[in-house]
């Protein structure tokens, strides 16, 4: 089992930026990849960014490229997505969630622990 908390989110005007981090009680998610996901409402979960174990490949949305850039520190078993230059429709609840496998991917089945989501919202 794997615990992860999040932190982070919350309101910001467009053009703004926040920082989202998300930390594994367990040493060993280090050597799995990770990855951010959004839901907003009436919408189903997509994902945004994800990261190998070694932060050696990365995947983005194409709504966020550019804009959004995922990272980890292994030392401190955290994954980060900081976003810049947010918009409306970034409005969403983001969950960090840690993948069964070293690599990343965009295969739902392939991450099996969550956490507990934060609410972001974009005001204009």
């Amino acid at each position: 089992q794997v615990q992860l908390v999040q932190s982070g989110g919350g309101y910001v005007q467009a053009g703004g930026s926040l920082r989202l981090s998300c930390t594994a009680a367990r040493r060993t998610a280090s050597n799995n990849a990770m990855a951010w996901l959004r839901q907003a409402p009436g919408k189903e979960r997509e994902f945004v960014a994800t990261i190998s174990w070694n932060g050696g490949s990365t995947y983005y949305a194409d709504s966020v490229k550019g804009r959004f850039t995922i990272s980890r520190d292994n030392a401190k078993s955290t994954v980060y997505l900081q976003m810049n230059d947010l918009k409306l429709e970034d409005t969403a609840v983001y969950y960090c969630a840690v993948s069964l496998y070293s690599y990343q991917s965009q295969t739902m089945a392939h991450y099996r622990y969550w956490g507990q989501g934060t609410q972001v919202t974009v005001s204009s």
